[in-house]
């Protein structure tokens, strides 16, 4: 067979989708399921746990928001290493070690056990968070790029709504029932691991860093001697190693990181706050059964997130992103300002509250990581992710407190500013990233 002619080789970033592009989405995917589930199952076991630890209000919030806090520090810490020493040392093990560390859940004796455990888990999820986009993202072929990362989100939700429904399943099993919730968290971990362990380093991400025959080796061996190589960037990794921090705060990056860690954070906090409680949420706003209304609130995650998929890569990134944040401000204000409410349209706008924000985060997957250049990308998302978790971490703990003081139409008000501040924010400074290829973010000027 003659050798492939060079100018007749496949573009990197249009290669054909072939089942190792498919095997890298499972095993990226079948992480976010495992994140949304060990975040979910939280809120539907504190209740059960709470007699046998004694757990107050705010040990409550403590517990919802230990794991939202650490993210933080994993986001933060593991996106700038991962941007220095590669992508897949922390995605193919990190699913391990979430694993086990889910497991020792079910053998706690106190609060304070329970709070240590969820911290480190909240660490490596926020390992995750940096380097899952990046890894998918620097792989999969650009007209698909949108539909394949939305994946994620779907999962996500997949894993989240799947928490509530597992910790519903097993409240049937005694006073430990919520010990046993805890510990499936762990088997999603260990499933994915064999799927993760076995994806190598991205050519992208090599090829940034002078390794060109590895990065070819890959290529040709994954995608076909017919694809090429990513083609050589002018933005080295030497020069963004001199300060990655400094890199993305620079003239040149700074408005997408200003985006990214604003869009993010607008986004969870109320997605978060109303989700981790949102039994006791739908009981405070009169609907007589928490668990109903928590079914429909989480059906309504799914449904958005697959909605979100479907439509990702056929409206601009931009628009998306900007409408979303109007349409959940619009429906979590009339919840806030329209008393009495019959029940079924309390139900209906958390429907719409929860799926539009569900939808919408299809774009922490698909925008975010557009965002920034191959040298910066671990970086920024981790610095998006870390900042978004803060407020998350803090309206969480504070959500059952303000319920409890000042009610629940206080709670959803707050909520109200946040989605306007978001949409105001992404409407004066969001860039439009619709079929962009990635290396030209590589090629600055």
């Amino acid at each position: 067979m003659p050798p492939v002619v060079e100018s007749r080789r496949i573009d990197y970033e249009e290669a054909p989708f072939r089942w190792f592009h498919l095997r890298v989405a499972l095993g990226a995917s079948g992480g976010e399921f495992s994140e949304g589930f060990g975040l979910g199952i939280i809120g539907i076991c504190l209740n059960r746990a709470a007699p046998q630890l004694d757990l107050d209000p705010v040990w409550m919030g403590g517990l919802g928001a230990a794991s939202l806090t650490s993210l933080f520090a994993g986001a933060l810490l593991t996106g700038a290493a991962a941007d220095r020493f590669g992508r897949r040392p922390i995605f193919g093990f990190n699913m391990a070690v979430l694993g086990v560390l889910s497991l020792l859940q079910g053998f706690v004796h106190s609060r304070g056990e329970l709070l240590a455990l969820r911290l480190a888990i909240g660490f490596v999820l926020g390992s995750d968070y940096a380097v899952n986009k990046a890894m998918l993202i620097e792989y999969t072929p650009r007209r698909v790029r949108g539909r394949i990362l939305g994946l994620l989100s779907v999962m996500w939700a997949t894993g989240y709504a799947s928490a509530y429904f597992a910790g519903f399943a097993l409240d049937g099993l005694g006073p430990d029932a919520w010990r046993w919730m805890l510990v499936s968290s762990a088997v999603p971990c260990f499933l994915v691991l064999p799927l993760r362990v076995t994806v190598p380093e991205t050519p992208m991400w090599l090829t940034l860093n002078g390794r060109h025959e590895a990065a070819a080796r890959i290529v040709r061996e994954k995608l076909g001697e017919a694809v090429a190589p990513p083609a050589i960037p002018s933005l080295t990794a030497a020069t963004a190693g001199q300060g990655r921090w400094i890199e993305l705060f620079s003239p040149t990056w700074r408005r997408c990181t200003l985006v990214a860690c604003a869009f993010f954070t607008c986004l969870v906090i109320p997605y978060f706050a109303v989700g981790t409680f949102v039994a006791q949420v739908m009981s405070a706003v009169n609907i007589e059964s928490g668990y109903v209304g928590g079914l429909i609130y989480n059906f309504s995650l799914l449904s958005g997130a697959i909605l979100g998929l479907l439509i990702v890569d056929r409206i601009s990134r931009r628009s998306f992103l900007i409408g979303s944040f109007w349409i959940a401000s619009a429906a979590t204000c009339l919840l806030t300002l329209w008393d009495p409410l019959p029940a079924i349209a309390m139900t209906l706008l958390f429907a719409i509250f929860a799926g539009v924000l569900s939808a919408a985060s299809n774009l922490v997957y698909v925008y975010l990581p557009e965002l920034f250049p191959t040298a910066l990308r671990a970086s920024g998302i981790g610095l998006a992710s870390a900042v978004s978790r803060v407020g998350s971490a803090v309206s969480t703990f504070l959500l059952p407190v303000v319920v409890a003081t000042y009610g629940v139409h206080a709670a959803l008000g707050a909520c109200v500013a946040v989605l306007a501040a978001g949409a105001l924010i992404c409407q004066t400074w969001a860039p439009e990233t619709q079929n962009l290829r990635l290396e030209n973010l590589d090629q600055p000027g």
